[in-house]
């Protein structure tokens, strides 16, 4: 079982920057691949950006296309999301999860392992 940690979230003005951390607390996080999803009262779960199983490329939703990266540091255990140029529609939030091999990158299906969420509010 592999627990999810996200942090970082917060209030911000609109084109501002945010950094989201997710932290892992088992080694045999490795062996799953990253993803963000994010969520807004009364509406599904809306994927964000997630590494390829191969992990040659990283996929990004149109909405946030260009200015979210998604990076990890495997040493650490962690993911991180950097959102730049924040826009009040970004407000939600933000899930990090994992997904084993071969998983669709954007269904929430795929994915085995959630954290808790962070907030971020972005204001205009």
């Amino acid at each position: 079982q592999v627990q999810l940690v996200e942090s970082g979230g917060g209030l911000v003005q609109a084109g501002d920057s945010l950094r989201l951390s997710c932290v892992a607390s088992e080694q045999t996080f490795l062996d799953y691949t990253p993803g963000w999803f994010r969520q807004t009262p009364g509406k599904e779960r809306e994927f964000v950006a997630a590494f390829s199983g191969s992990g040659h490329r990283n996929y990004y939703s149109d909405s946030v296309k260009g200015r979210f990266t998604i990076s990890r540091d495997d040493a650490k255990k962690t993911v991180y999301l950097q959102m730049d140029s924040l826009k009040p529609e970004d407000t939600a939030v933000y899930y990090c999860a994992a997904r084993g091999p071969g998983g669709r990158y954007f269904s929430p299906n795929e994915y085995d392992f959630w954290g808790q969420g962070t907030q971020v509010t972005v204001s205009s």
